[in-house]
């Protein structure tokens, strides 16, 4: 399987435990990696036979946007689910940290991995 990535992804979105936490979007870096057979797109060099990154990064900030959450694990399954079933990848790890949540913290969060 091949894949594709999206490094440091900087998205705006309300998250926290506490009701206060999520009144304002924050910022959280994603780094995505999407499992997905890219040898047709090898060949072609045609889009259609691959996932466009941009509209995985379109969709990811359009989504996280709308939606608030309480904990990094439910945005990282909900953005899992979105590759998986709007991108047809055949798997996706998702790593959500957020930055200088803490006092000398470099960031905080948590790695997912799903596939069909």
């Amino acid at each position: 399987m091949d894949t594709i990535f999206i490094s440091e992804l900087k998205v705006q979105t309300k998250l926290g435990v506490p009701e206060w936490e999520r009144m304002v979007p924050q910022t959280v870096i994603l780094d995505i990696e999407i499992g997905y057979d890219l040898a047709k797109a090898g060949k072609s060099d045609a889009i259609a036979d691959t996932i466009d990154y941009g509209a995985v990064v379109t969709r990811i900030r359009a989504t996280l946007a709308e939606h608030n959450f309480q904990l990094v694990e439910a945005l990282a399954e909900h953005v899992c689910q979105l590759i998986l079933k709007e991108f047809s990848a055949l798997s996706v790890k998702v790593k959500v940290a957020k930055p200088a949540i803490l006092p000398g913290l470099k960031a905080l969060g948590v790695i997912v991995e799903r596939s069909r």
